[in-house]
């Protein structure tokens, strides 16, 4: 059934392949034939994650830049966040990196995060795979950045690139150890503001292997993405990190995350939140959650 389609997506049709993500997106029917037929792929993918207005978007836009003059493809996941009402994109109309849409070594598409509380769409891993299918030499997702539980991108990408501002002082004293440690590479963007050198250096402390368990430094890049600066040195870096030998060790622990969460997924798949909030509201004013959660054990 989809042998028309692997073949058309492997020869760069870009109109197919934005039909089987929505296929996948959509769930329909037979989709997951089409996942089972897809030869494994080594393409890097490079996970963009921090909090809300940190720049993430317009540091995408300086590394698609660069990749295309490097001559390089580039697959672009950009994952908005979601109306927890009725799990569309709330900034699905926005014109991201528009520069970029009508180029044919850059593909671009935007996905609603519906609800997943990991900033993440709850197809991210099958579309990712589909991307790195489809021949890029490099897949970027950049996460909504909803917080701490954006460690879900660690069971995703192959580099994660965590950006944060010079302002995220008390932030980073406080944040969940868990993302300090999924971190691959720090980019301190919009550097030319107040206090970036103290705030870089405080972080670099933090940092430090004899406080965390990497074995080597974090990389710490100061950036102004809107000026491109520091965008060179960072995907250099980037570059660097996929050849080293230690990606092979994360790997299986990058597939087996993957399938912990798609396992979840399946064995969630029959509950639905629009069904949930119904039998709810059937059940009145007596409504106990604790009850009413055990039929689904």
């Amino acid at each position: 059934m989809w042998q028309q389609q692997i073949d058309e997506i492997k020869q760069g049709n870009r109109k197919t392949l934005a039909r089987c993500i929505s296929f996948i997106e959509n769930e329909s029917e037979g989709y997951e034939s089409l996942l089972e037929m897809m030869p494994a792929s080594q393409t890097p993918i490079i996970g963009i994650t921090g909090p809300p207005g940190a720049g993430k978007s317009t540091l995408v836009d300086g590394l698609i830049g660069l990749l295309a003059e490097q001559k390089k493809s580039v697959a672009v996941i950009c994952v908005d966040p979601s109306s927890p009402f009725n799990l569309g994109a709330l900034l699905g109309d926005r014109i991201r990196m528009s520069e970029w849409y009508n180029n044919p070594n850059v593909f671009i598409r935007s996905l609603a995060t519906r609800g997943s509380l990991g900033g993440l769409h709850p197809k991210i891993i099958e579309i990712s795979d589909l991307m790195k299918f489809a021949g890029f030499d490099y897949v970027i997702v950049e996460t909504v950045g909803v917080g701490q539980s954006e460690i879900e991108i660690a069971g995703l990408a192959d580099i994660t690139v965590v950006v944060v501002v010079p302002e995220a002082g008390d932030e980073v004293q406080t944040m969940k150890a868990g993302l300090m440690e999924i971190a691959d590479v720090f980019v301190v963007n919009k550097a030319d503001r107040p206090d970036a050198d103290r705030f870089v250096k405080n972080l670099r402390l933090m940092l430090a292997p004899a406080f965390h368990t990497h074995t080597m430094p974090v990389p710490v890049i100061k950036t102004i993405a809107s000026q491109k600066e520091g965008v060179k040195e960072l995907l250099k870096i980037i570059k660097e990190l996929f050849e080293k030998e230690h990606k092979n060790e994360k790997r299986s622990w990058l597939l087996a995350e993957k399938a912990f969460h798609l396992i979840q997924q399946k064995k969630m798949n029959n509950i639905n939140k629009k069904i949930l909030k119904q039998k709810i509201e059937e059940a009145g004013n007596g409504f106990n959650l604790y009850t009413f959660i055990r039929q689904f054990y």
